[in-house]
């Protein structure tokens, strides 16, 4: 959960939780890469999570939770697959649909199979935000808000986003604080993709019972850690294939 420390990340938290868009009303977002074959995300079943909603989908799950501050109560979602070797195991993506209270819905769409993109759009009354890349460690953060006829866009340098993250979780352990994000978090999430899967092998509409969770990232979390070159590495590739 390294975008809970992130500037950009904060920054369009902040805004929606402010109601600069006004009541906020749907969430939507893409996030994709070509995986080649022989990379462990396609070489493990879904079951030992494999496929992509749990590599990349998780993320957008996680955003439309923070951005609306609620947590879903319905989820309908389906998979397609290429006839390509590499998507023998795992699917190549999957669509979701997430319906929270206030009458609100998330729709995303994870993909291994096709060109990379990682943003999201969230819309409300007054106003739109949408950060594209969304996502990104490997490089700045941005997002645009637009209201009315009024438009600003912000821009975030690179930072290293897991060191953040490190520090923080290790300052809890010494203060003996309770993490924000926590494992709660991470069961919170887990539990919306195994009513993903279960939508997808069912055709139905999962519900999901009603929880609360009282702790949500603010701004207060941003920890400023200077990026970094690339590093070495020894025999690996990125997922796509590329030098890492």
């Amino acid at each position: 959960y390294r975008l809970h420390f992130e500037k950009g990340n904060l920054a369009a938290i902040d805004t929606a939780r402010r109601g600069k868009l006004g009541n906020l009303r749907f969430f939507s977002s893409d996030f994709a890469q070509q995986v080649v074959k022989d990379n462990i995300r396609l070489t493990q079943p879904v079951s030992k999570g494999g496929g992509p909603v749990y590599d990349m989908g998780i993320y957008c799950i996680n955003a439309a939770r923070y951005l609306f501050g609620e947590e879903p109560t319905e989820v309908s979602a389906t998979s397609a697959t290429a006839r390509e070797a590499r998507f023998r195991k795992a699917e190549e993506m999957t669509a979701v649909t997430l319906r929270f209270p206030g009458e609100r819905v998330a729709t995303f769409t994870a993909s291994f199979g096709a060109a990379d993109i990682g943003r999201y759009t969230l819309v409300g009354t007054k106003g739109i935000l949408t950060a594209d890349p969304a996502y990104e460690y490997a490089e700045g953060l941005n997002f645009e808000v637009i209201v009315g006829n009024r438009s600003r866009e912000r821009n975030f340098p690179k930072r290293d986003q897991f060191a953040a993250e490190l520090v923080y979780f290790s300052d809890c352990i010494l203060r003996n604080e309770k993490p924000e994000p926590s494992g709660e978090e991470g069961k919170a999430d887990v539990r919306i993709i195994e009513a993903i899967y279960k939508s997808v092998r069912s055709g139905k509409t999962i519900k999901l019972p009603l929880v609360s969770k009282q702790q949500r990232p603010s701004l207060a979390q941003e920890i400023r850690r200077p990026a970094h070159g690339a590093p070495e590495t020894i025999r690996v590739k990125s997922p796509s294939g590329k030098a890492a």
